[in-house]
């Protein structure tokens, strides 16, 4: 690696080497955009983590806000984490998913559905 090498962005995508079912969730995912950016969740690197058993997957997001001091900005931020959490579990159902579960990064449930 060259002197700035550490500046280039790392390869997003799915990997080669998950399980054809993760993958399946993963290309699904895709299709939730984050409202503020116009980009999925997916390559904006939100989804840190699946775990999936047949009918059942478990989404890990990271969720952080970036806002701590602003109030109102707070309310913009959790209005759209909640509208990403409702389209998980949309696209998740609406893909043959019976039972779905979504968690931020401390591993806390944020929405079954």
């Amino acid at each position: 690696m060259g002197l700035l090498g550490f500046f280039k962005s790392p390869k997003r995508g799915v990997k080669d080497t998950l399980p054809p079912e993760v993958k399946g969730v993963v290309n699904v995912l895709r299709s939730v955009v984050d409202p503020e950016t116009g980009v999925s969740i997916v390559d904006e690197g939100l989804v840190y983590g699946l775990t999936v058993s047949g009918k059942n997957v478990d989404v890990f997001l990271l969720m952080a806000r970036s806002t701590p001091d602003c109030h109102f900005c707070q309310m913009l931020a959790i209005n759209v984490q909640n509208r990403i959490l409702r389209d998980v579990v949309r696209v998740l159902k609406e893909a043959g998913f019976e039972n779905v579960k979504a968690y931020n990064e401390l591993g806390l449930l944020l929405i079954e559905g």
